[in-house]
C-alpha cells in the first residue's frame, strides 16, 4: 500500500500546485522563486506522509519535518491563514488523488491516516508562525531599544532614526514628545505600551538602566500642556519620582531635542519636590539653569528675557520693581511715581508678552532668572 501510494506522489504534488493557482489569488500574486518554494514545501509534506504511513516507528512530523525546507523569510511574506490555506489544498488533493486513483481496499486506511497527519501539519504550522512571531517581538523590542538609544544620546542621521522607525510602523511627520520616569515593575515596558494603545498613542519605549524612556505620539499631542495631559495614563507605569514630558517637536528628527530637556529636567527636579508627579520640562527651567543646562539658559533668554526686554510701556521696569518690592503693587506704584491700577495693567502685559506672571511666587522666580541671565548676557 505504502508502495502505491509513493508512486503517486508527483502527481499529487503537480495536482496540488494547479489547485492552489486556481483557488488562491495570492498564491498567482507571488514570484517565482517564492512560489517554488511553495512547491518544495508541498512535495516534502506528501513526501512526508508516505514516509510516515510507511514507518509504523516513526513519530508524527514536527515543523522541522514539513517546514524547514523553506527559508524562515517566508513566514514574512506568506501569513499564517495563507498556509493553512496551502495545507487545508494539499490535504484535500491527497484525498481527492486517494479516492481516485487509489484501490479501493487501501482508501480508507489512507484516508483515516491523511486525516491523523493532517492534525498533526496544521500544529507545526501554528508552532512555526509563533516561533517566527516571537523571534521577531523580540527583535523588534531591540530594534526599539537601539531607537530610543539613538534619540536620547542623538548620534544617529535622521534618515536612519527615521528608516528603523518606520520599520517598527512609527508614521513619519508625526508631533511626538519624550516622557522620563524612573523604572517600575519588571512589567512596566508591557503596562506602558498596553495603556498607550488604549489612549490611542503610538509608543516607543525602552529601559535604560534605572529610568524608562518613551517617545509618544498622536493626535492630542498639539503643544506641551496636551502633551502632559496625553501622557497621564502612561504616568502609573513608572517608577516613584517626578515623570517629566519634554517639548513637543515636529516629527522624529527633532527628538533628541526633547529627550535633552526631559532627561535634564528629571535630573533637576529633585531640586523642587514640592512639584507635581507628572509635570512638563519647562516647569523645572529654574532648577535645570542653576544646575548648569544651557539649553535652559538659551531657553530663559530667548523666551523670556528678550520679549520682555523689547516690550514697549516700561514692562521691564516694572516687572524688575515689583520683584525688588516683594511683589506689592503699592510699593511698585510710590517707585515708579504711578497709580497702583497701572502697575496691575502692566503685571498683565508681562504675562501676556512672557507667559509667566510676576504674581505667582513660582512663575516670579523663573522671571528674576530671566531678567539676570540676560543682563549678564548684555
Amino acid at each position: 500500500m505504502a508502495k502505491r501510494l509513493a508512486a503517486r506522489t508527483s502527481a499529487m504534488t503537480t495536482a496540488t500546485l494547479a489547485q492552489m493557482t486556481q483557488r488562491h489569488s495570492w498564491f498567482r500574486a507571488l514570484s517565482a522563486d517564492d512560489r517554488s518554494w511553495i512547491s518544495i514545501v508541498a512535495r516534502n509534506g506528501i513526501d512526508g506522509f508516505v514516509r510516515w504511513f510507511a514507518d509504523d516507528e516513526a513519530e508524527p512530523y514536527s515543523p522541522t519535518d514539513v517546514f524547514d525546507v523553506a527559508p524562515r523569510s517566508m513566514t514574512r511574506k506568506i501569513s499564517l491563514h495563507q498556509t493553512v490555506d496551502l495545507v487545508r489544498t494539499t490535504i484535500e488533493v491527497v484525498e481527492e488523488q486517494i479516492e481516485e486513483k487509489m484501490p479501493r481496499g487501501d482508501r480508507s486506511v489512507l484516508s483515516n491516516a491523511i486525516a491523523h497527519y493532517s492534525r498533526e501539519v496544521a500544529f507545526a504550522a501554528a508552532e512555526v508562525y509563533a516561533r517566527a512571531a516571537e523571534q521577531r517581538g523580540t527583535w523588534d523590542e531591540r530594534l526599539e531599544a537601539l531607537v530610543v538609544d539613538a534619540i536620547v544620546r542623538d548620534d544617529v542621521d535622521d534618515e536612519q532614526l527615521t528608516s528603523r522607525a518606520s520599520t517598527l510602523g512609527w508614521k513619519p511627520g508625526s508631533k511626538l514628545c519624550v516622557v522620563v520616569g524612573a523604572v517600575g515593575s519588571s512589567r512596566a515596558l508591557h503596562g506602558l505600551r498596553r495603556a498607550a494603545e488604549h489612549a490611542h498613542l503610538s509608543v516607543l519605549a525602552a529601559v535604560q538602566s534605572d529610568r524608562m524612556v518613551a517617545v509618544i505620539s498622536g493626535a492630542a499631542l498639539s503643544d506641551d500642556a496636551s502633551a502632559v495631559g496625553a501622557a497621564e495614563p502612561l504616568a502609573e507605569h513608572f517608577g516613584e519620582g517626578p515623570v517629566v514630558v519634554g517639548p513637543v517637536v515636529g516629527d522624529l528628527t527633532g527628538a533628541p531635542g526633547s529627550a535633552r530637556s526631559a532627561l535634564s529636567a528629571a535630573r533637576a527636579a529633585v531640586a523642587w519636590p514640592e512639584g507635581p508627579r507628572l509635570i512638563a520640562s519647562a516647569d523645572v527651567i529654574p532648577e535645570r539653569v542653576l544646575a548648569g543646562d544651557r539649553q535652559a539658559v538659551e531657553w530663559l533668554v530667548a523666551e523670556v528675557f528678550t520679549p520682555l526686554n523689547e516690550a514697549t510701556g516700561d514692562l521691564m521696569d516694572t516687572c524688575v520693581s515689583f520683584l525688588d518690592h516683594g511683589g506689592s503693587v503699592e510699593g511698585t506704584g510710590r517707585a515708579m511715581y504711578i497709580h497702583p491700577n497701572t502697575v496691575r495693567y502692566r503685571l498683565k502685559k508681562i504675562q501676556d508678552v512672557t507667559g509667566y506672571s510676576p504674581t505667582d511666587p513660582r512663575e516670579a522666580y523663573l522671571l528674576r532668572l530671566a531678567v539676570t541671565l540676560g543682563r549678564l548676557r548684555g
